[in-house]
């Protein structure tokens, strides 16, 4: 087949099938001249509320923001400490030591890459106080074992949902099981805006209070401050493309389900480990992931083809240079280590042509 590029995600194909519902609420705001907060974030905090199930949405500047406004607002801080997985994106972690706390990385789960809940209890101290699950590549995490170690330990669960909306856990959706969840809108997320932008959901009124003084330099009335807060608020711009897309965020998320199965039957016979999606849970699959030990051979085979693949996490988190002071070894997570060198992501989104996907896998099946 001949083919022009075909890249690991696009969004402007997406762009190009939603511009002008897109144009037309971008528009309206700039032609109302509120371009801080207003209706239209409102309109789209409390849509994100009811397709999350839970009573409060609170728009923020980005997904980083959500994680670390949700961590002060439940108090976290100097002396502190979180656990959380290792094999995710930096903000995880970050967020945690931004506060003066510990993150206490915790290994993964071979099959599903998500926090292995084996290992959580170990791990608690007296100085523990939350767990970030993280529902990586788009798969919830063991959810009703974490907050039972939670409940058990009265400790706080912070779903960092950035890569997951619209996935369920036990048909509940992402976002509704936790103390708070947060989600991420970058522009190549499952339900992406055109910069950044993010979102916390809670059923906590009091947390949401709070979250909405943080986001405005900790103020409930103009002028006048009760904490230090933050400059983290979702533009009505994002919003409004937003709102656009959430209407479709069902019909794209099965269609990269679709995709997902016709790789996964493609590729079964294949020396390669395969995504693992577990029965209670629905994934969204944010990212279609594959291990091998010949992913630099691949990756450049593929690239031959002009096929875009890509590499998510190379270093784990607790190997990082900047938490060498962790005193964390190469072989302290060996799971995770393993699958910072053999797993690699192949080109899903729902716009890939059935045409694009046939090419990918016979392009890969040549290889093997």
């Amino acid at each position: 087949m001949e083919t022009t590029n075909i890249p690991l995600m696009s969004t402007a194909r997406q762009y190009e099938e939603l511009k002008e519902e897109i144009n037309a609420e971008m528009m309206q705001v700039l032609e109302s001249g509120q371009y801080i907060m207003g209706p239209k974030v409102q309109e789209f905090e409390k849509a994100i509320a009811d397709y999350c199930e839970v009573e409060e949405a609170i728009g923020v500047a980005n997904g980083t923001d959500a994680l670390l406004l949700t961590l002060e607002a439940l108090g976290i801080g100097a002396g502190d400490q979180v656990i959380t997985t290792t094999f995710s994106f930096f903000a995880t972690a970050e967020v945690i030591s931004k506060l003066g706390a510990r993150p206490v990385f915790v290994d993964i789960d071979p099959d599903t890459y998500n926090l292995d809940v084996s290992q959580i209890e170990k791990c608690i101290t007296n100085k523990t106080k939350a767990i970030i699950p993280v529902h990586l590549f788009g798969q919830p995490a063991e959810m009703d074992s974490i907050m039972q170690i939670a409940k058990k330990h009265n400790l706080y669960v912070i779903e960092d949902a950035c890569q997951a909306i619209g996935s369920t856990y036990k048909d509940k959706k992402i976002g509704s099981i936790g103390d708070a969840a947060c989600f991420s809108f970058f522009p190549t997320k499952n339900l992406g805006g055109f910069g950044d932008g993010g979102m916390i959901t809670t059923n906590n009124a009091d947390l949401a209070k709070d979250l909405k003084t943080l986001r405005v330099h900790g103020s409930t009335k103009k002028y006048f401050h009760s904490v230090i807060g933050y400059n983290s608020r979702l533009d009505p711009i994002q919003a409004a493309a937003l709102q656009v897309k959430l209407a479709y965020i069902d019909q794209y998320n099965e269609k990269r389900r679709e995709i997902a199965a016709k790789y996964n039957e493609a590729f079964k016979d294949l020396p390669i480990q395969l995504p693992v999606e577990l029965e209670q849970v629905k994934s969204v699959y944010h990212l279609y992931i594959v291990q091998t030990d010949k992913r630099k051979a691949l990756m450049e085979h593929l690239s031959e083809q002009n096929i875009q693949s890509g590499v998510y996490y190379p270093l784990p988190l607790h190997l990082q240079e900047v938490y060498k002071k962790l005193k964390y070894r190469k072989g302290s997570l060996p799971v995770a280590e393993l699958a910072a060198e053999r797993t690699m992501a192949l080109p899903l989104f729902p716009e890939l042509t059935e045409a694009e996907q046939q090419h990918i896998i016979t392009v890969v099946k040549d290889f093997f």
